[in-house]
């Protein structure tokens, strides 16, 4: 082998090493709704899946609260309710927001005092191995979004 047919091969395994690291899923516009006292705090992320591929959200963490997970929130016949779901998936080169009720990361026994302006960092597991961290920034209990 040349000493410029090995140059190529290093370029193109290092070039495919670094798109393996790129990130598949991005995420924008991350805050977080306080509540009073102990009450749990409601987490809000819009994701874009970059990729070709199926990607899904599996779990999330949060440094800063004892518990995170990943709820829906839905209305069935007039009543509002809530459940823990395993998996959110997110087709390729698609899109998917966590807004109040639906989709959204429940953060349960934060581990200090948490007031609007804060910002929160929560990580987001992917199914793909991933792991997406995401800043939230806190706003108080009747907000609607990240900047209202």
């Amino acid at each position: 082998m040349t000493f410029r047919s090995l140059a190529i091969a290093v370029m193109l395994v290092a070039g495919a090493a670094q798109a393996a690291d790129a990130p598949s899923v991005k995420a924008s516009d991350g805050w977080l709704r306080v509540l009073p006292g102990s009450l749990p705090a409601g987490g809000y992320v819009s994701f874009e899946n970059l990729s070709d591929r199926a990607v899904s959200i599996v779990g999330a963490s949060s440094p800063d609260y004892a518990e995170a997970m990943v709820h829906r929130s839905s209305t069935d016949g007039g009543m509002g309710r809530m459940e823990m779901v395993d998996s959110v998936p997110l087709p390729p080169k698609g899109k998917l927001a966590f807004s109040p009720g639906g989709y959204h990361v429940m953060l349960m026994e934060a581990k200090h005092p948490v007031k609007p302006g804060d910002k929160i960092v929560v990580t987001f597991a992917l199914s793909d191995g991933g792991k997406l961290p995401v800043t939230l920034l806190a706003r108080p209990a009747n907000a609607s979004g990240p900047t209202d």
